[in-house]
């Protein structure tokens, strides 16, 4: 640790502090997230260990890199690249009339895509996509961050915990209580930052499990048998649940061209195995004549 110190704090993260710090060697900035462990005798929790594995083998433009791993008392710090702006912070900073710029949120959402593209042909869902975690520069580049709930999913799925994505970007069959889940609960999160970013309010700003579910009905109509087969067999279907009957997304996304609604529709599908994957998304319509070079914000 005698090779960083710590400039100021910048935020709490899923497993402990986050701090500025510079690298006394190199003076390069970074990011110091400090990893609470209960108590001498636990050593490292799985939590961070996870974090960690998962962190050195995704290499990617778009992900956040980790730069080192220090041990230090009962206490593990991971070492990341140092970004100050995140998507959060970006879109509360524009003014209340100023919408992102549409080449912005083209851009943004292919780099968003392809980090998770690259994640889910590793067999790793991040399963915690949300515009807080989702950092930039201003070169117009955008870094996915905070693996901390990421998970390498193997054949057959296993029975993962429900209590993963922020409640605005969750997807239906984790609300629902499906007892497995795969790389369309990520698909669903960009759906709804993908939204978000084109219209600047959240999607489905629900404050509680039930309300969240009420949410996404009230614009995407009541999910069926016939339009997601299986659903009323999931642990948390009630059939006593409101039925909305007409889909009014497209009332919701007056900023979107034709091709931006198509492509946010087929992210929305409520049945997992009819949602569009990461691969198709770039090769979507939407991204048409797009030059994956970087936009300016």
């Amino acid at each position: 640790m005698e090779d960083f110190e710590k400039i100021e704090k910048i935020g709490e993260g899923t497993y402990g502090v986050v701090y500025k710090g510079r690298n006394r060697l190199t003076g390069q900035i970074v990011a110091m997230k400090k990893i609470r462990l209960e108590s001498d005798d636990e050593g490292v929790p799985s939590t961070a260990i996870r974090e960690i594995s998962l962190l050195k083998e995704l290499k990617h433009e778009n992900i956040v890199c980790l730069e080192d791993v220090l041990m230090e008392e009962n206490r593990i710090y991971l070492i990341f690249e140092f970004l100050s702006m995140d998507l959060k912070k970006y879109m509360d900073s524009l003014p209340v009339d100023k919408h992102m710029e549409s080449e912005l949120v083209r851009s943004y959402l292919y780099q968003i895509t392809s980090a998770i593209l690259f994640c889910h042909r590793r067999r790793v869902l991040h399963r915690d996509l949300k515009p807080q975690n989702l950092l930039i520069d201003k070169s117009g580049l955008i870094k996915v961050a905070d693996f901390g709930l990421g998970r390498s999913f193997g054949i057959p799925v296993r029975i993962y915990t429900h209590e993963i994505v922020t409640l605005w970007y969750r997807a239906p069959e984790v609300l629902l209580g499906s007892p497995r889940y795969s790389c369309p609960v990520d698909i669903w999160s960009i759906g709804c930052i993908f939204a978000e970013m084109a219209t600047r309010k959240p999607l489905f700003q629900g404050d509680s499990e039930i309300d969240q579910l009420f949410r996404m009905f009230r614009i995407l109509k009541t999910p069926t048998e016939d339009i997601w087969p299986g659903v009323t067999s999931l642990p948390d279907y009630k059939n006593t649940f409101p039925c909305w009957s007409t889909n009014q997304l497209t009332n919701q996304l007056k900023n979107l061209d034709a091709n931006g609604i198509d492509l946010i529709q087929k992210m929305l599908i409520y049945d997992p195995v009819h949602r569009i994957s990461a691969k198709d998304i770039l090769e979507h319509p939407y991204f048409n004549g797009f030059q994956s070079g970087l936009v300016r914000n």
